[in-house]
Parts: C-alpha cells; sequence; structure tokens
C-alpha cells in the first residue's frame, strides 16, 4: 500500500503542533500509519501488528487445542456426546463477557496491558488440562481457556488505533486472519506433538494428549509478555504517558458505554458478526470430529481436513479486509456494506450445500470455498466496524466481537448439541441462518455516507464532522477532548468514495469546527 491523499507526506509528524518525531512509515494527522507493509516490523505501527496477530493466535491455538485430540480425550475422561457439546459451548460462552469487558479495557486503560493481562492471566487454566479427570473439570477448563479469545478485541483496537481508514481493513484483516490461524493450525499442531510424545517418547495415550497441553500454554504466556515489554498503545506512546502529557483524554467510564450501545449500527453488526466468526467458531468445534465419525477417517487425516478450514485465513480474512478498501476506495461506505452482504450471503449458501454433500472429496471442496467465504466476511466486518463510533471503538468492538461468541453459542446449542440434530443437518440449518441473518445489514446508515439501499443524506449536520462530534458534549468540546475525533473525520471523507480523492487533494487542511 503506498502514501495515500491526506496523509502527512513524510514520516515527521507534529505532536500537538509542538514536538516532531520520526516514524517508518508515512502517516495522517493522527499519526495512523497510511501504508500497511505485511513483512515490515517497523515501531510502532507494524510492530504492534506483528504482536496483535502473535498473541490472539496464541489464544486461538489454546482454545482449540483439545477439539483434534477429542477421541482420545474422550475415551480417557469417559466424555459423552452432551458432555463434549457442552466443553464446546464452554469454550466459546466465557469470552461473551470477557469481550465486552476488553473493550472496555481497551478503551479505558489501553490494548497492550489489556492484552497482556488476558493472556498471562489464562495461560494456567492450558497447564490444567494435565490433570483434570472428569467431564466436569474438562468443561471448566475448557471454560477458563476459552475466555483468552477477547484478545481478537485488543488486536482489532489496536489495528485500528494503529492504521489509517484508507489501509484499516488491510490492517485489520491481516491481524485478525493471520490470529485465527490458529484454530486450523492446532488441529495440525496437537496431533502432531500427540503422535510424538506418544511414539516417539514412549508415554501412554491417555498421559501424552496432557503433556502436550503443555506447549500452547508456554506459548501464550511468553506472547503475554512479548506484548507487555515490546506494545505501545498508540502511534505517538503508551496510554499512561500521554495521559501525563496532557496529549490523550482521561475518558468517562460511563459516556464511552453509552455512545457505544446507543448506535444502533454497532447491534446490527454484533448480529451479523455472530453467524460469521460465530460460524467459524462452531466449524472448528464441530469439523474434526465429524469427518472423522461421518467418513470414518484417521484422527491425523481427520485433523488434516479439518485444518484446512481453518488455515484459510493465512488469505481469506486479508482478503476480505483488502476487499472492504478497494470498494470504499471506488464505492465508499456503501460499497463495504454491500461487499460485506453479498460474501457472508455467499458463504451461507454454500453452508447449505456443504451439508448436503454425501462424499468426502465433495464435502472437502465445498468446505474450502465455503471456509473462504464465511472468513472473508469477517474481515469485511471490521472494514466497517472503525467507523461506527471514533470515542467508543473498543466497546463497539467488544460487542462485535462477542456477537461472534453469542453466535456460535446460539448455533451450537441448537444445531449441534448431540442428540437433536445430525452434524450434517445442522451444518445445513447454519447455512439458512447465515443468509438470514445478514438480512439486517440493509438497515445500516450513516447520513454521511448513505447506505446500501440508498446514498447519503443532504440535510444540514450530515457530515463527517458532525457525525463524530455528537459523542461530545459542548463542555468537552469546550475543553477540547474532541480533537481526535475531528481529526478521524477529515480522514474519513475518503469513505465518500471516489468523488472523495479530488475534494483530499483538494483540501488536506482541518476543517473548520462547529456546534454540533
Amino acid at each position: 500500500m503506498g502514501e495515500e491523499a491526506g496523509a502527512v507526506p513524510t514520516s515527521m509528524a507534529s505532536v500537538n503542533g509542538g514536538e516532531s518525531r520520526k516514524f517508518a512509515l508515512p502517516v495522517d494527522s493522527e499519526h495512523k500509519a497510511t501504508a500497511f507493509k505485511v513483512f515490515s516490523f517497523s515501531k510502532p505501527h507494524m510492530r504492534c501488528f506483528h504482536l496483535s496477530w502473535l498473541s490472539f493466535f496464541a489464544c486461538f491455538v489454546s482454545t482449540f487445542a483439545a477439539p483434534p485430540l477429542m477421541p482420545i480425550v474422550r475415551d480417557n475422561l469417559d466424555l459423552t456426546a452432551l458432555d463434549i457439546s457442552n466443553a464446546a459451548i464452554a469454550s466459546v460462552t466465557g469470552a461473551i463477557a470477557s469481550r465486552l469487558l476488553m473493550g472496555t479495557l481497551c478503551d479505558l486503560i489501553g490494548p497492550r496491558r489489556s492484552c497482556a493481562a488476558l493472556c498471562i492471566l489464562t495461560a494456567p487454566a492450558i497447564f490444567c488440562a494435565a490433570i483434570i479427570d472428569s467431564p466436569g473439570s474438562f468443561i471448566a477448563v475448557r471454560f477458563i481457556i476459552g475466555l483468552s479469545l477477547a484478545s481478537f478485541v485488543s488486536c482489532q483496537f489496536w489495528m485500528s488505533s494503529m492504521f489509517s481508514t484508507r489501509v484499516v481493513g488491510h490492517a485489520n484483516g491481516f491481524a485478525a486472519g493471520w490470529g485465527n490461524l490458529g484454530g486450523g493450525a492446532t488441529q495440525l499442531l496437537m496431533p502432531l506433538l500427540y503422535e510424538l510424545i506418544h511414539r516417539a517418547m514412549g508415554v501412554t495415550p491417555f498421559t501424552a494428549w496432557r503433556i502436550a497441553f503443555f506447549v500452547p500454554a508456554v506459548f501464550q504466556y511468553l506472547m503475554g509478555m512479548m506484548v507487555l515489554t515490546l506494545g505501545q498503545d498508540l502511534p505517538d506512546g503508551n496510554y499512561d504517558d500521554l495521559k501525563k502529557k496532557g496529549e490523550k483524554v482521561d475518558d468517562s467510564f460511563g459516556k464511552v458505554v453509552y455512545h457505544a450501545v446507543t448506535n444502533y449500527r454497532a447491534w446490527i453488526l454484533a448480529l451479523t458478526y455472530g453467524y460469521c466468526f460465530g460460524v467459524e467458531l462452531t466449524v472448528d468445534n464441530v469439523i474434526a470430529q465429524y469427518f472423522y465419525d461421518r467418513f470414518e477417517l484417521q484422527l491425523h487425516t481427520a485433523g488434516m481436513v479439518a485444518a484446512s478450514f481453518g488455515m484459510a485465513n493465512l488469505f481469506s480474512r486479508p482478503l476480505g479486509g483488502a476487499f472492504s478498501d478497494w470498494m470504499a476506495k471506488r464505492y465508499g461506505m456503501r460499497g463495504r456494506l454491500w461487499g460485506l452482504w453479498a460474501v457472508q450471503t455467499a458463504g451461507g449458501v454454500l453452508c447449505v450445500v456443504l451439508g448436503m454433500m454425501n462424499t468426502l472429496a465433495g464435502a472437502i471442496a465445498v468446505m474450502l470455498v465455503f471456509s473462504f467465504l464465511v472468513q472473508a466476511a469477517c474481515g469485511l466486518t471490521f472494514g466497517v466496524i472503525p467507523f461506527i463510533s471514533r470515542r467508543s471503538l473498543g466497546i463497539v468492538s467488544g460487542m462485535t466481537g462477542s456477537g461472534g461468541n453469542v453466535g456460535s453459542l446460539v448455533t451450537q446449542s441448537i444445531f449441534f448439541n448431540g442428540s437433536t440434530f445430525s452434524t450434517a443437518r445442522g451444518i445445513t440449518f447454519m447455512g439458512v441462518m447465515i443468509i438470514a441473518c445478514a438480512l439486517p445489514q440493509h438497515l445500516i446508515y450513516f447520513p454521511q455516507w448513505g447506505g446500501t439501499l440508498s446514498g447519503p443524506s443532504s440535510k444540514p449536520g450530515s457530515s463527517e464532522e458532525d457525525y463524530y462530534l455528537r459523542e461530545w458534549s459542548d463542555g468537552e468540546r469546550e475543553m477540547g477532548y474532541h480533537h481526535n475525533s475531528l481529526k478521524f473525520a477529515h480522514n474519513s471523507r475518503s469513505e465518500r468514495g471516489r468523488s472523495s480523492e479530488k475534494q483530499l487533494h483538494a483540501s488536506t487542511t482541518m476543517p473548520v469546527e462547529r456546534n454540533c
């Protein structure tokens, strides 16, 4: 990605009109990078990118370390089908609350400490897998480990804080997509570790799977320490340091929550995210056992087939984010919304077809296309999220992330509870739900940009500045608390589409502030 119109044209940027500092990448008026160089490790933007996706990757590996070993774990702990279903549900249930909390913490104390604390505090539960001896303890351990999925929220918040509107889809897509790779990687990693420990070291099967859990536990703990020591909250520094310098507002918890929960767009995207990321979580929990039982594959072979679903995140979610940015460049926010609906709906159709497949080759082929579409829809969702609210970005991200877990909880409880439907029939019904839950996206409307069904409003008070400054009271604006929102409003003019290009080239100065 190259330098964009409206960006600070060099790597030098002024902080509050005074101190200047250098950045390796070109930046905009908020010092967010306007270029995304995925193989760079430059500080702070790209270093934080790599820390965010690696920490999320580690948490995903830990959370889904059990499913690829389920046939062995099932025999060791005498798990019933209902126990396995309850454990799968528990693994995503805890993250509903933890993601909401993570969004709040990101808004108030920053993504660095929030992410690090989560990784470090949930790591002991992974070690506890070595000592569990009952279905109840297995369910409890999966619940606690699943709390770490809230690292997704800090991941997306961090990227939205580091990268400009023009490339935020790329950054969010790559960070979340590569983090979600953990769901596929663990399908390969855990069976290989098990086989290595069992056969090469001569350890019994019921002991080998327990020892294997030490690897994801250590990895997650180390990533937490790296985020804490090497990460940085914002391009200009960490929250505490910036607050001491007067460069960041110590915001009100109540007002941050209020502006998130009263924005209907956040609720719609939380619902629809439940049937893209929620579907991904559900499939991660059921797909290995499904292929193992339905097509009588070997454990390692079933793991490899299942891994192909999660491994598609290597390119599917990043391409979803890139597609969102591409649509925005040409058609503005309306393009982002149309792209999201089309991709998610197509994924739902393929999910319906997957549940009807009777051959192994056909099931694998359909699953691969389905996995690409459902994961790309996740990337497209977080191409829109950064624009919902500037002040309450963390909580909006948390609400959306929690929506993914709620969707998975509902789907697994209804369609994969071990008794009501076969797995194949459950997959078909899940596809119908994807299609239905994508429809409310047509209700999303931004006065300054429009929605899928109509263009922007021509009424007074419908500009980007009007939209984002409504989150600040007259008193707060008099204190200057809204300045970053004003900068963001100016930078987000790119969401007007092609017509914005000439406007941005013609005017790279900050707009005159108005009462909103």
